[in-house]
């Protein structure tokens, strides 16, 4: 059985401003967990206050039972040991080569031999993909290679917990692509994953649980198809032959209990409904009402929708 981390009511402010509050949410072992929500939100100081390198001004981060925001030193350190952590600005030594910025954390922590050293090294360099440059310096690697470079020196310590803080912000669609499957195969070997994003289709690929950040508190938290299910709705959408009134439609479908609108291009009659069951009842209303569909589409809430239905709700509350 893996690591236990479990965060309960945590509450951080810098001065008269508070952050977020009562924050809670539990690491499941070998899943990924994500944290959603915009820049300033929060993520970045709630990730440092996870790991012990901010003090939250109340709550509990327990992993296995220690509380990392009242234990002593000695027990945080021991901890700290368990976890590794990929900060959203890196951390690399610009005057040393690739290789020993992957091999300092075990020079640094460990009394392995350099020959145990370089293997670990090099075996981490090949998962992220950078085997054959060794010997360059972090200034002359892409944005996407020294992403994979932060992840290498991360991984070292074959670390039961790894906090990713914006792992992808900045990476072309190829580097991107590259970092998730990256992420995915440590997680596959039993890797337990805190993500901070404010991707929504990273969220929603790679995330087992989602726990969604706004105004200082969270707004919701479960998996993908959950949170699409507490704010989306299907939908199906009727493209009529040409010559039919959408407005006509629309009448027609109200009078059989649905709430129809027509889209932005004048045709398309969009209805919201319950079930796939719904579409035959959407269909029936439209005959009777002499207009036969051209074409027909089912719509799926997405992370996107749940995300701006969230946010418009955590500012009005």
């Amino acid at each position: 059985m893996g690591v236990a981390v479990q965060v309960r009511e945590l509450t951080k402010s810098f001065g008269g401003h508070r952050v977020w509050s009562d924050v809670s949410l539990t690491l499941p072992h070998g899943e990924v967990s994500a944290i959603l929500g915009p820049s300033g939100t929060g993520k970045s100081v709630l990730l440092k206050s996870l790991i012990g390198l901010l003090q939250p001004d109340r709550g509990q981060v327990l992993v296995d039972g220690t509380d990392l925001c009242s234990c002593s030193e000695d027990e945080l350190y021991e901890v700290r040991k368990r976890f590794g952590v990929l900060f959203q600005d890196g951390a690399l030594f610009g005057s040393m080569d690739l290789y020993d910025n992957v091999a300092f954390p075990l020079r640094e922590h460990t009394r392995k031999s350099e020959s145990e050293i370089r293997r670990i090294a090099r075996e981490k360099m090949e998962l992220v993909g950078l085997t054959g440059a060794e010997h360059k310096l972090p200034g002359e690697l892409s944005g996407g290679m020294r992403r994979r470079l932060d992840l290498a020196a991360c991984l070292v310590g074959n670390p039961e917990v790894i906090f990713l803080d914006e792992p992808t912000t900045g990476l072309d669609p190829s580097s991107r692509m590259a970092m998730w499957e990256i992420v995915e195969r440590l997680v596959a070997e039993g890797t337990t994953v805190l993500l901070t994003t404010q991707y929504l289709d990273e969220a929603d690929r790679l995330a087992d649980t989602i726990t969604v950040l706004s105004a200082g508190s969270v707004v919701a938290s479960g998996t993908a198809a959950e949170l699409k299910a507490q704010v989306g709705q299907r939908t199906v959408t009727v493209v009529p032959e040409p010559g039919s009134d959408p407005e006509a439609g629309c009448a027609a479908l109200r009078r059989s209990g649905f709430d129809p609108s027509v889209g932005r291009d004048g045709t398309a009659i969009i209805t919201p409904i319950d079930a796939s069951r719904d579409t035959a009842t959407v269909i029936r209303a439209l005959d009777e009402a002499g207009i036969e569909p051209a074409e027909l589409a089912f719509g799926e809430p997405t992370l996107d929708d749940v995300y701006l239905a969230l946010a418009r709700r955590a500012r009005t509350a």
